[in-house]
């Protein structure tokens, strides 16, 4: 089946080779382009695809038409088969590595014979790769660190491709008539932000039959166990899913059991254990004379009654204080995605972002949304096309002019400026003090001492034009570790100084950690949930943020894009009002 995914893939892997082959820019950046119309475009683009309708949309030329309507009807696309058919399938590989383009792939593959990864390794360890114009020891090391990250991260996966995957696996499986309710548990479920795999739970009395479903779906590209009542499938993405059946009366426990975490589970069992039962994944049993209770539990809220506690949802059980909390009556009410009632760190065509000003705003209205922020990048980063002082100064006008045309919404005019090397930022004050808000972030020169990067990011957070803080430890999951800063330093300084910290909610950053929030929380410092969109389709990452902002123990009060146009209009201007 061709996805809009698929397409995107396909465009991008197209762009890549034509890159190793040394092909012409133009045609290099038709397909990056084609790609990224793609992704953003927000009605059913595969189907017109397919129908070929593609004539009117920007950015995709007649001859990528053609090919796309091959892609959508076919699947397949000769031109892209013929095109990997010249390189082996290993070097596919190399672009997982960080640290290296294109450029430096072409290099290795023609002058080292570099076809995959146990080759790099090689070449690495032997000094040859060190040796290449445009490499180097230092240089070499780092694609040693980047090889050993990949290798650690193996088999893990986005939230965005976990979360979709695992809906067609529910949806197939909600779809067979002795399907009772199903669920999907696991690490997925309490929201973590990476993931090696799927678990499902399905409540029926036919467990054969669903098992010999389950194993037979058409995306099952390898069934790894197919057994009475617990089967594993691989999809084609390579996420593994592993399913169990249960009947309506184990429901309860399984659901909690494989939900987790495994800390969270070993209190639980503890608790039970202490109160006179044994707790597993399918019962709660007296061990002596206890009253058998287990005919009062339906669904897992009664299986925490049962043992003295409040509901606990699936996002805190990390066993990080939430059995405590669940206790005592004091877990908070988390923040939900309708909480929201707008958001900041928004990019638009004028840097590197695929749509206009208006077209973002409509979106925006169009998700419910009161206010939306726009962030394009500052000239330093020139490969993100970073605006200079002349078109940003086009913008904000640009931006006041369209706000004159709405009712109840408002776009507010910011930047995402960089934060230079010795914590200086990209604009002067002047600019900044035009500006609604300002995003501070760092995005090159991630190789400082710790101490050095958070002074560098402390001297950003003390000026007073600066709003939030981008993406804290600049991380990219599964590719980029994030650069060495102290954190609980840079709350500090968020705390006195009043500057809100970003949760980025790319599923590749999700930046600040869950793990921070709580302790952000405590002292004060305020969230601001930010999707980073470089498309109309990229603010729906505002989900993602919500799911790591539950992890952290956030509620609609710790979050300031919960606040109402006019209340966070005064607030994102707070700051700068207490230093003026």
């Amino acid at each position: 089946m061709t996805t809009r995914d698929k397409i995107v893939d396909t465009l991008e892997e197209i762009a890549l080779l034509l890159e190793l082959k040394g092909e012409n820019p133009f045609k290099i950046r038709a397909y990056r382009t084609g790609a990224e119309v793609v992704q953003s475009y927000p009605g059913d683009i595969v189907q017109k695809a397919a129908d070929n309708q593609l004539k009117d949309i920007k950015g995709i030329g007649s001859a990528l038409q053609e090919k796309l309507q091959e892609l959508a009807s076919t699947g397949e696309l000769e031109f892209h088969k013929n095109l990997r058919a010249e390189f082996p399938e290993s070097i596919f590989e190399l672009f997982d590595i960080q640290g290296l383009g294109p450029k430096k792939i072409k290099a290795l593959y023609e002058q080292l014979g570099v076809k995959g990864l146990a080759d790099l390794q090689r070449v690495c360890d032997s000094g040859e790769a060190a040796q290449l114009a445009g490499f180097g020891k230092k240089s070499v090391d780092k694609i040693r660190e980047a090889i050993a990250f990949r290798e650690q991260n193996s088999g893990c996966f986005h939230q965005d491709v976990a979360m979709a995957s695992a809906e067609l696996v529910r949806e197939a499986l909600q779809a067979h008539p002795a399907a009772g309710r199903v669920e999907a548990a696991g690490s997925l479920r309490r929201g973590k932000e990476t993931l090696h795999d799927l678990d499902f739970i399905v409540a029926t009395k036919r467990p054969q039959e669903i098992m010999d479903y389950f194993v037979g779906l058409p995306f099952v590209t390898q069934v790894i166990n197919h057994g009475s009542t617990k089967s594993s499938i691989r999809l084609e993405n390579g996420i593994q899913c592993d399913l169990r059946a249960v009947s309506n009366t184990e429901l309860p426990f399984a659901l909690n059991y494989f939900t987790g975490s495994k800390e969270h589970n070993v209190a639980m069992r503890g608790r039970a254990l202490k109160r006179g039962y044994t707790l597993n994944e399918y019962r709660l049993a007296p061990t002596g004379e206890a009253k058998d209770i287990s005919a009062n539990i339906h669904e897992e809220a009664d299986l925490y009654r049962a043992l003295g506690l409040d509901y606990i949802d699936p996002a805190l059980r990390e066993n990080a204080g939430e059995i405590e909390a669940a206790e005592k009556g004091l877990l908070p009410r988390l923040v939900e995605l309708e909480n929201l009632r707008g958001t900041f760190h928004n990019h638009t065509i004028a840097s590197d972002g695929n749509a206009t000003l208006a077209e973002m705003a409509d979106a925006a209205q169009e998700l419910g949304l009161e206010y939306l922020g726009i962030a394009d990048h500052s000239k330093a980063s020139f490969q993100a096309n970073g605006l200079d002082e002349k078109r940003l100064r086009h913008q904000i006008a640009e931006i006041a002019e369209l706000n004159k045309t709405y009712e109840g919404f408002r776009l507010f005019a910011g930047t995402e400026c960089d934060i230079l090397k010795d914590g200086s930022l990209d604009f002067d004050d002047g600019l900044l003090s035009e500006l609604d808000y300002v995003v501070a972030s760092v995005h090159n020169v991630f190789n400082l001492p710790e101490k050095e990067m958070t002074a560098r990011l402390i001297r950003a957070i003390e000026n007073p034009h600066v709003t939030m803080l981008g993406h804290l430890t600049g991380r990219l999951l599964l590719k980029r570790e994030p650069y060495a800063v102290n954190v609980p330093m840079i709350l500090d300084a968020a705390a006195e100084t009043g500057t809100l910290i970003e949760l980025n909610a790319n599923p590749w950053r999700l930046d600040m950690d869950w793990r921070w929030w709580k302790l952000a929380k405590e002292k004060g410092v305020k969230c601001a949930i930010n999707p980073d969109a470089h498309s109309t389709r990229g603010l729906q990452c505002l989900a993602f943020g919500v799911r790591i902002a539950r992890k952290g123990w956030l509620t609609r009060d710790d979050v300031i894009n919960c606040l109402s146009l006019a209340k966070v209009t005064e607030a994102i201007a707070a700051k700068r009002q207490r230093h003026s």
